[in-house]
């Protein structure tokens, strides 16, 4: 009976992982394909110019990938320093997750006030050589959420030292637009139309949150499961 239970939590395992490894490969997939055909989209950060979507899914899909070939094979070999090893990335990661959420709500006034101050500084990067990538990214955000500026439409007249804002800001898009008259902008900072946005999607991300932390909290009662039972096996036939 104990025989069957390790090997039915043995194929669990095996299954999870491969799961685990394959959304690794697609994630992984996804960054490598925006790397190339968008450059360095979504960085709208000045000081942090590597924080791209598609570096943050190349690594983000590499770590999955690694953890996920780790517990396959430490599962099917029913390998102990593997399947510690497994067990210790996971657990790493699972912390450094709720260390980063329980950081996030103690200082959420402190990370706002830098975004802010930071996204204001990468607006003087705006189309200017070597910053295609922020640039796209902007035009983007723009267009998509109907706005202009990081606080205000204001902040691009620092930027052009002028009464002027990119085209991307304009109710009904036109070359030059962004020289008319400022009645035919669009006025709402981004900044609290994205941060109205992640509220409106609250419940999905927490869902989201959630499922992820079910699926590593899986990982992990696998794993050590699994170890403790190989240390049992090799100490009776010791």
């Amino acid at each position: 009976m104990a025989e069957g239970c390790m090997m039915a939590l043995r194929y669990g395992m095996v299954f999870f992982n491969l799961l685990f490894w394959l959304g690794g490969c697609g994630i992984l997939g996804v960054g490598v394909w925006l790397s190339v055909t968008q450059g360095n989209f979504a960085t709208l950060s000045s000081s942090l110019p590597s924080l791209s979507a598609a570096n943050l899914l190349i690594a983000v899909g590499t770590i999955i990938m690694v953890i996920g070939c780790l517990g396959c094979v430490g599962a099917v070999k029913e390998s102990r320093p593997l399947l510690l090893t497994f067990f210790i990335l996971l657990l790493l990661i699972f912390l450094l997750e709720i260390l980063s959420i329980m950081l996030f709500f103690i200082y959420q006034d402190e990370i706002d006030h830098y975004a802010q101050r930071d996204l204001k500084k990468g607006l003087q990067l705006f189309g200017t050589e070597g910053n295609v990538g922020l640039t796209n990214a902007w035009m983007i955000v723009q267009t998509d959420f109907r706005c202009c500026g990081v606080t205000n439409h204001t902040d691009w007249f620092e930027v052009y030292n002028a009464t002027r804002v990119p085209d991307s800001c304009c109710l009904e898009y036109s070359d030059n637009c962004g020289l008319d008259n400022p009645g035919t902008w669009w006025t709402a900072p981004c900044y609290e139309r994205v941060k109205d946005w992640l509220n409106e999607n609250l419940v999905a991300l927490w869902i989201f949150a959630l499922c992820t932390a079910l699926t590593q909290i899986l990982g992990l009662v696998f794993s050590m499961t699994m170890f403790c039972q190989a240390v049992k096996v090799e100490t009776f036939y010791a």
